[in-house]
């Protein structure tokens, strides 16, 4: 079975709840997915939002999941880089550490996509780390992926 990404929060192409936005309390929102392939040795997480007016904006990048990790839980700390299971928090375009939730500009809905990716390797990159950091590291690493994508507008 391929891999998948689920949430108890918001259904796939569904709004996403106020709570989980900077119009809210900006919490992460519960992340669960199945058994990944054979092989996997950690997993990474990329959160962004494809329609933003100055190109993609990121979210949230999270990286050296464990294998064994099967979800997140709804509200992961924010600006903790070390995550009491071993994974680590990259920077998001907000310029923090971390999570930070849809907060688009007035007007049409944007798309927001969490990417699940199940790898062969772990990274291992320093803390803090950006997206692009972390889609270097996967390159010729990934050996499976998801993703799940919610709406939201104001």
């Amino acid at each position: 079975m391929a891999l998948q990404i689920t949430s108890t929060a918001f259904s796939p192409g569904e709004t996403i709840p106020k709570k989980f936005t900077c119009d809210g309390q900006d919490v992460s929102p519960q992340l669960a997915w199945n058994d990944p392939p054979v092989g996997t040795e950690s997993f990474a997480l990329i959160a962004d939002d494809p329609d933003a007016p100055v190109g993609t904006w990121v979210h949230w990048v999270l990286y050296d999941l464990p294998a064994s990790a099967r979800q997140l839980a709804e509200g992961v700390a924010k600006q903790q880089e070390q995550l009491p299971s071993g994974a680590r928090q990259g920077r998001n375009d907000f310029g923090k550490i971390g999570y930070g939730g849809p907060c688009p500009p007035r007007g049409k809905p944007h798309r927001y996509f969490f990417k699940l990716y199940a790898l062969d390797t772990k990274p291992n990159l320093k803390a803090g780390a950006t997206k692009a950091d972390v889609e270097r590291a996967l390159k010729g690493h990934i050996l499976g992926q998801a993703e799940l994508m919610g709406r939201y507008g104001r």
